[in-house]
């Protein structure tokens, strides 16, 4: 049961103006790169935006978000300032992290959002410790932490798994399976691709998903979170996605046809989807979505117009927030 009915034809666009934002402000973020004007790296989330939305509209206030280098989406996703993440793209003063971390190490403690995490599968044991700050301090949240399928295969992932199960950890574990760990598949990578399943033998009950739908997702992950708190145990959820672009913005994809990825686009979209949804399911028009779409990329423009004429970090922030300062009274 999807349970589309509990959401009203308002909540409905709404979902759709925040899956469109975060493929629009994508699409800037390619376009000002191309440019040469983001540096490093750079991944997108192009064709995910069904997971970060769903996510997002699933939690609740208090429970915490942690995931990979693909972070901008659910920076986006959990309500930070898209102009604060365009200006972090570009390395500038007034991004959400002064312009230090870039495209792969976003932060904001204000929505609970830790991080856009460069090594991978690092999240998942930092993700860990933070379930068991939750449980320590009695905060009745849970820690969403989440990786790919390339993180799968990491050691730390595992370690992770027992101590949750075994510590009674408030965590849910998501894999966002994109198909693609870089440039290699999950059939040529893994020995099993249902990688849900992994989670079995540590007694955390896990589920797999189709995460190209909004509804999917959100379920899921609601049904997760009261698993969590009902049973004081992990949980795990897998969600089958798919991205559009390379793995990083250096990447041109090669290693896929481009008839799989038409195929994606043209009938799996979750985009396309929702705004079939509301269309048939509600009173909404084609124009009216259509002039959503137009304000989104006018704010969106606005954004990168920010980005663009922000300033540049000064030269005496070059060693700011690296140590801790020490305070007078301590030893």
């Amino acid at each position: 049961m999807k349970n589309r009915d509990r959401f009203t034809s308002h909540e409905l666009v709404q979902i759709y103006e925040d899956m469109l934002m975060l493929r629009r402000f994508e699409e800037k973020a390619a376009q000002l790169y191309g440019m040469g004007l983001i540096g490093g790296f750079c991944h997108l989330y192009i064709g995910q935006e069904a997971v970060a939305v769903g996510i997002a509209k699933a939690i609740q206030p208090n429970d915490t978000i942690i995931t990979s280098y693909r972070d901008h989406g659910f920076m986006l996703s959990v309500g930070s300032c898209p102009k604060k993440v365009m200006s972090e793209l570009l390395g500038k003063e007034t991004g959400c992290s002064k312009g230090k971390g870039g495209s792969m190490h976003m932060f904001d403690i204000e929505k609970r959002f830790y991080g856009g995490h460069g090594i991978v599968g690092a999240q998942v044991s930092l993700g860990t410790g933070i379930a068991f700050a939750h449980k320590y301090n009695n905060s009745q949240s849970i820690s969403v932490t989440i990786y790919g399928d390339g993180a799968s295969h990491q050691g730390q992932v595992y370690e992770s798994f027992n101590m949750a199960k075994l510590w009674k950890l408030p965590v849910l574990y998501i894999i966002e399976n994109n198909e693609y760990a870089m440039g290699t598949s999950v059939n040529r990578s893994s020995s099993t691709i249902n990688l849900y399943k992994r989670a079995n033998s540590f007694g955390i009950e896990s589920q797999q998903v189709d995460g190209m739908d909004f509804f999917e997702v959100y379920n899921a992950v609601q049904k997760a979170c009261n698993y969590i708190k009902m049973n004081d145990s992990p949980y795990l959820l897998e969600f089958k996605t798919y991205r559009y672009r390379g793995h990083s913005m250096s990447d041109p994809g090669q290693y896929r046809t481009k008839d799989e990825i038409e195929n994606y686009k043209s009938s799996r979209d979750p985009i396309n989807w929702m705004k079939h949804f509301i269309l048939k399911e509600t009173k909404s028009s084609d124009q009216e979505l259509g002039l959503i779409d137009k304000k989104i990329k006018r704010y969106v423009a606005e954004c990168a117009e920010y980005a663009l004429n922000s300033a540049q970090p000064s030269e005496d922030q070059l060693y700011t927030h690296v140590y801790k300062e020490k305070l007078k009274n301590e030893s």
